[in-house]
């Protein structure tokens, strides 16, 4: 596992590095959120694998003056993108905020070497999000 210096120098796109930087790694922001339009497939042997086709949720402007949007997300499943792009040899591990757990929402941990979109789970309740949310975490060798 890449140490934390090593993690931020592998680390494209970072919003605000004395923010998003912890003792233990890197927080993650959102970009962008996306829903499923039409389902994708997976077969057996990859000759029938067809991506889904997704469209970005609408965001809504909390107050008129605000610097950032909102995502004013139902209970159900999301694709969500990051601001963040990270391209390292070997793989490291990708977890959610504990503040995101709390209210509800959630997302497998990861041992990535690379930024995908990740799938998240959305609760009952909902989730108010903010473009640019600290939402994961990548985990640097302590």
């Amino acid at each position: 596992m890449p140490s934390l210096a090593e993690l931020t120098d592998a680390l494209d796109g970072i919003v605000h590095e004395e923010t998003q930087r912890r003792d233990d790694g890197i927080d993650l922001t959102v970009a962008e959120v996306y829903e499923v339009d039409t389902p994708g497939r997976v077969d057996f042997g990859g000759g029938e694998l067809a991506e889904a086709e997704l469209a970005p949720y609408d965001r809504t402007w909390r107050h008129e003056d605000d610097e950032y949007q909102w995502w004013h997300l139902d209970a159900g499943q999301y694709l969500i993108e990051y601001n963040e792009r990270l391209s390292v040899d070997e793989r490291v591990v990708l977890q959610v905020r504990d503040e995101l757990r709390a209210r509800g929402a959630s997302h497998p941990t990861l041992h990535v070497n690379e930024l995908s979109r990740v799938p998240l789970s959305v609760s009952g309740g909902g989730l108010r999000l903010k473009e640019n949310a600290r939402v994961s975490t990548l985990l640097a060798d302590g």
